[in-house]
């Protein structure tokens, strides 16, 4: 049987994300911290922190003195990967404005196209194992690329 918790408690975490947002639900001392520039500041460094920590997966698979740690990166990737919600809502309850509404929206979505991987699949098929890949790694790429943006932007007008 293959291990699909991380999948979910990481659906659960996307829900309750998504169920808060919808119904405009918030904890306003979190809420009240997350106007605050020092706690966006540092909540924005460990979300960041967290996205380029997840590029460790990719390092793991490709040079080759580390692929013997692949396996247990994959596992950490994916629990860490299950709790990105949290991660996200920590940072920020809303999904903002302009470029980071789809920086919110290509995070979530790429976080949810995560979860079914194909241990949840239980696909063998390369077709479909390739094209997933590429969408979630180029999911990635774009949610990596905003992200440097975003932080451009937040330094160079504050």
């Amino acid at each position: 049987m293959r291990n699909t918790k991380s999948t979910t408690i990481g659906l659960l975490l996307l829900s309750l994300f998504l169920f808060q947002y919808v119904l405009n639900l918030r904890w306003e001392w979190l809420f009240d911290l997350q106007q605050q520039e020092m706690f966006k500041r540092w909540s924005g460094f460990g979300l960041g922190l967290f996205i380029l920590f997840q590029w460790l997966l990719t390092f793991s698979r490709v040079i080759k003195k580390f692929k013997k740690y692949s396996f247990k990166v994959t596992n950490l990737h994916k629990w860490i990967g299950a709790i990105s919600p949290l991660f996200f809502y920590i940072h920020s309850m809303e999904l903002g404005y302009g470029y980071l509404t789809l920086l919110a929206y290509v995070f979530l979505i790429n976080t949810l196209i995560g979860y079914f991987n194909l241990d949840v699949i239980k696909s063998t098929n390369e077709t479909l194992f390739k094209g997933w890949m590429i969408v979630h790694v180029a999911f990635s790429f774009i949610v990596t690329i905003l992200l440097v943006f975003h932080v451009a932007v937040v330094f160079y007008y504050k």
